[in-house]
């Protein structure tokens, strides 16, 4: 029993020996590759701007003695505590070789649209050495997602004000031609006088009395039929227009017996 022991407990002591040394070998034929990636001078907090081109540079530096190929650029945007994924960023192509001992710079931008507070920012490059890609981490830090600064000179702005002020002020207008009461025109309350000056305009044209009696007072129309009276009794012969008439033709007939 104890010799069973003895070999048990050595064989797994060989199985662990030989895992150890595995491992060590698969990692030694990783290439050494430093990669690190920092934001611009001109973002010191390394703020992240809704809407905006958000540039970092990816410093890489091979220290392998082999020569390596850089695929690609890519990252992620995560939630700063359960690292629990939110969107993955682009993946920028390249496809060079960086021979060993070299050092190089790449750009990365990408775009943002996150509610804004903090997220933590993953970047990391893939490169490839005898058909095996290996990915190596270029920034792992908590950013601050911002929204851009608002400009009064900003034409875009500016330009977006003018057309809701516009559709704003069409629909104020709609809305008073709809439910705003149509005011009474003043020709329609004109229209009695229009027509007592039509009346009075063709009485005086024609001479005539075609005149509308319900526009003339009582007192008027009443001294009116009383001329009339009086000028039918003075149109009628009179004594002494007769008299004058007699008195001619005995002159006429006194004349004749002269002669």
């Amino acid at each position: 029993m104890h010799l069973q022991h003895l070999l048990s407990s050595a064989l797994c002591l060989t199985s662990l020996v030989l895992s150890l040394s595995a491992s060590s070998l698969g990692n030694s034929t990783e290439p050494e590759v430093l990669v690190v990636a920092s934001f611009p001078e001109n973002n010191p907090f390394g703020h992240v701007v809704n809407g905006e081109k958000n540039s970092i540079t990816v410093t890489v530096e091979n220290k392998s003695d082999r020569n390596i190929t850089l695929r690609n650029i890519a990252g992620s945007v995560s939630h700063p505590e359960t690292r629990v994924l939110v969107k993955n960023l682009t993946s920028v192509p390249y496809g060079i070789h960086l021979l060993e001992g070299v050092k190089l710079q790449l750009p990365y931008a990408f775009y943002s649209e996150f509610k804004p507070g903090d997220l933590r920012l993953n970047i990391w490059l893939e490169h490839e050495l005898d058909d095996e890609t290996y990915r190596v981490s270029a920034y792992d830090s908590i950013v601050t997602i911002v929204e851009p600064e608002a400009s009064i000179l900003d034409f875009k702005l500016l330009s977006t004000y003018l057309v809701v002020s516009g559709l704003f002020g069409g629909l104020l207008y709609f809305a008073y031609l709809s439910f705003v009461p149509k005011t009474k025109s003043r020709k329609t309350r004109k229209a009695p006088s229009q027509s007592v000056s039509a009346s009075i305009g063709n009485v005086t044209a024609t001479g005539t009395a075609s005149y509308q009696e319900e526009w003339i007072p009582e007192h008027h129309l009443r001294r009116g039929k009383s001329g009339k009276k009086q000028s039918g009794f003075a149109s009628g012969p009179s004594g002494d227009e007769l008299s004058a008439g007699e008195n001619f033709g005995t002159e006429g007939k006194r004349r004749k017996g002269r002669k």
